[in-house]
């Protein structure tokens, strides 16, 4: 399979609930190329973040964590830059150890 047009895109921008939610899933005949990530938290005070990229069929936690408790700061923003990449139906999936904080997921969908 030869991925041949690559779109820059925002994947996901989310609020944090207190279950995972999935922010993102690939689409068939893609693959993502996650890029950038954005945590910013609007509260007083420290809040924790969980984020994971689940296979599919899969479930949330940390065998699948690329964050796992990573805490905040109040009214402070976290960005992690590198590459991560989604298979064909893979999700995103963040939650927060609380409410407050917002999540951007910037990157590519390669299409075959």
């Amino acid at each position: 399979m030869a991925f041949q047009r690559i779109t820059p895109a925002r994947l996901a921008q989310a609020e944090s609930t207190t279950a995972f939610l999935a922010i993102y899933t690939c689409p068939s005949n893609t693959r993502t190329y996650i890029k950038d990530i954005t945590v910013c938290n609007t509260t007083s005070g420290a809040v924790t973040f969980f984020l994971s990229l689940v296979p599919d069929q899969g479930t949330a936690g940390t065998a699948n964590a690329l964050f796992n408790a990573h805490s905040i700061a109040a009214n402070t923003t976290y960005q992690w830059k590198g590459t991560q990449i989604l298979n064909a139906a893979e999700t995103i999936q963040f939650k927060g150890g609380g409410t407050g904080l917002t999540i951007h997921v910037s990157g590519a969908e390669a299409v075959d």
